[in-house]
């Protein structure tokens, strides 16, 4: 009997960020408005690309908003 493991994962990427009017509803520092882009990956080979914009805390990192 033969078993196959894959690893697939994703990988998020903030590509470009600008500040924002508001806080974070977590931790109450300043937002950040950014463009985002998640890789899904195969065997560490990346796939699928998909490119998005998020309200981004700047001091947690917690997504507050996606825009996709």
């Amino acid at each position: 009997m033969v078993c196959f493991c894959f690893l697939v994962d994703q990988k998020r990427m903030m590509r470009r960020s600008k500040p924002v009017a508001g806080s974070c509803s977590r931790c109450g520092h300043g937002a950040k408005v950014a463009d985002m882009r998640t890789a899904t990956r195969f065997c560490y080979i990346p796939f699928y690309f998909k490119s998005w914009k998020a309200i981004v805390c700047s001091f947690c990192g917690a997504i507050l908003k996606s825009y996709r």
